[in-house]
């Protein structure tokens, strides 16, 4: 009754379209998401290489991932950011919009069941927004969106494990040479919690992937400290 009385008070619209709905993404959105099939996919960071039509035969490294030699083992991304996912990560992460977690990860709960149903996944790891960033937005969205992953998996979150040794400038307008100058040892897994990352495969986690740069430094200083296996998980891929 409670719930029918809050619904009539505060109606639920859809965050993309703004039409009237059961949940904060209408069918006709969530129809609209364009989802990453693996077959098409780039074997380690995700990219699409090409048509589902054309799919077939296994997909070799794309370009990138053969030339930087990128430190994750694999990455995936849910969706494309486009369309109604853009606008969700959008006010979820910039507007407050913290309601819409529920959403973004369901995204992600299909993506690790989709990608990585064979492994052994021992704790999620959010990468870890700069302090400035944190204390204006009032939040992390890769820790929200972690959280409330772990409850799904039944698996830890080890948030201590990754830190931010230096603020970044956002990359948004930056090409992929200046991405990676940007985040070169910006991060770090502190000796101490040694105990916490050695041998253990770790989800990495974050909200939308570009050129990997930012994952595949997380997943060096990771390595660094003993993790044998780093996988990169995102709701969207730029």
């Amino acid at each position: 009754m409670l719930s029918t009385i809050l619904d009539l008070l505060y109606p639920i619209t859809c965050a993309s379209c703004g039409v009237p709905s059961h949940t904060h993404l209408c069918e006709t959105c969530r129809a609209a998401i364009s989802i990453r099939p693996a077959i098409t996919c780039c074997v380690r960071c995700g990219r699409v290489m090409m048509e589902i039509k054309s799919a077939g035969n296994a997909v070799a490294e794309c370009g990138p991932c053969h030339t930087l030699k990128l430190k994750f083992d694999i990455a995936r991304s849910a969706a494309e950011f486009k369309g109604p996912v853009r606008d969700l990560i959008h006010k979820f992460k910039y507007n407050g919009a913290t309601w819409l977690c529920r959403e973004l990860t369901d995204l992600l709960e299909g993506c690790v069941i989709t990608h990585y149903p064979k492994e052994k996944i021992d704790c999620l790891c959010p990468v870890p927004l700069s302090r400035t960033k944190e204390r204006t937005r009032g939040y992390n969205q890769a820790n929200l969106l972690a959280d409330d992953l772990s409850k799904r998996l039944k698996t830890p979150v080890l948030s201590e494990i990754l830190i931010r040794k230096r603020n970044t400038p956002t990359q948004t307008r930056m090409n992929a040479e200046e991405r990676r100058a940007n985040v070169h040892g910006a991060f770090e897994s502190p000796l101490t919690l040694r105990p916490w990352t050695y041998g253990r495969c770790i989800l990495l986690v974050d909200d939308v992937m570009t050129t990997g740069s930012t994952l595949s430094e997380c997943a060096a200083a990771l390595k660094a400290n003993g993790a044998e296996r780093v996988l990169a998980l995102t709701v969207a891929r730029d």
